[in-house]
């Protein structure tokens, strides 16, 4: 196993658990046009931890790594959301809000080297 990708399995895994942790602060970024902001940060959890081990195994890592890019992608808006809504989230610089969108760009790169 590479490091790189025992490091983006790790952080997967622990974003993921995260959802289930801190499952309000992840429901307050779910853009308000979508329903069931719960339901939608639990499979998202599940989405990250599944896709994390599935990069350790050689038999699901490139479904994984697609998975991960695929859900990186269905997250942006999220993103956008937060760093749009300032109202909710005052105590987090906006710096750090939009800094948050483009990272989402190299790891979606990051997981799609996995892929080949």
């Amino acid at each position: 196993m590479t490091i790189g990708r025992g490091l983006l399995a790790v952080v997967f895994i622990g974003a993921g658990i995260l959802h289930f942790v801190k499952t309000g602060t992840y429901v307050a970024i779910v853009p308000p046009q979508l329903p069931d902001p719960i339901l939608l940060v639990q499979v998202s959890g599940v989405a990250e931890i599944l896709g994390g081990i599935g990069l350790l195994l050689p038999q699901t890592r490139k479904a994984a790594a697609w998975g991960i890019v695929a859900l990186l992608v269905a997250v942006l808006p999220a993103n956008i959301h937060m760093a749009m809504d300032r109202a909710h989230f005052a105590s987090i610089p906006a710096w750090v809000l939009w800094a948050r969108v483009p990272l989402q760009l190299p790891l979606m790169w990051w997981a799609w080297v996995y892929t080949r």
